[in-house]
């Protein structure tokens, strides 16, 4: 296993037909993920595309994750949590200064994705919304979003199949109110 520090992130190569496991270590720590085909990083992971065909907004076991271009990128093969947003954006500088109101720097998952996903030529502008795993948004009858303390504990896991060959972001998220105002590290293993 591999442990991604608080508020830090890696990129990565998965093969067709591997298997991802991210790992809460802790419980209540959110992972942000990215996905790029390896052959033509001009397609990724998508949430429209996704939520769409899914029909839903909380994915999980047997929902299959689809490309900007409407291909399987992963199949969710196992999930212990059940609960994970894909609506909101990698958490960034502006975040950080606009809803948090913090003038000062604080790590963010949007720059650890960018700094690690340039390695692969993948550039930050390319960056969509992230599977934004173990977050735990709820949409209230008027339409406002709470974001959660996460249902994971310790040693809570989701594991994805990969459908094609990717390239992969994953960072240990940097935001304080998704991760019930405490960081903790990610732990990951490729099978």
């Amino acid at each position: 296993m591999t442990v991604i520090e608080p508020q830090t992130g890696t990129a990565f190569e998965l093969k067709k037909g591997q298997w991802l496991r991210v790992i809460d270590l802790e419980g209540e720590q959110v992972a942000d993920l990215a996905a790029f085909a390896r052959e033509d990083n001009s397609e990724w992971l998508s949430s429209g595309r996704t939520i769409d065909y899914a029909n839903s907004i909380y994915l999980t076991t047997g929902n299959i994750l689809y490309s900007n271009r409407s291909r399987a990128m992963f199949l969710i093969v196992a999930d212990d949590v059940g609960r994970h947003d894909f609506l909101l954006t990698p958490c960034s500088p502006e975040t950080f200064r606009i809803i948090y109101r913090d003038k000062n720097y604080h790590p963010s998952c949007f720059e650890n994705l960018a700094k690690n996903l340039s390695g692969f030529g993948i550039g930050p502008d390319s960056i969509p919304t992230t599977l934004n795993i173990f977050m735990n948004v709820e949409i209230g009858a008027d339409g406002k979003l709470s974001i959660l303390p996460p249902r994971s504990k310790a040693g809570d896991a989701i594991t994805l199949r990969a459908e094609m060959d990717l390239i992969v972001g994953l960072t240990a998220c940097s935001a304080e109110m998704s991760n019930n105002y405490r960081f903790k590290p990610i732990g990951y293993e490729i099978l």
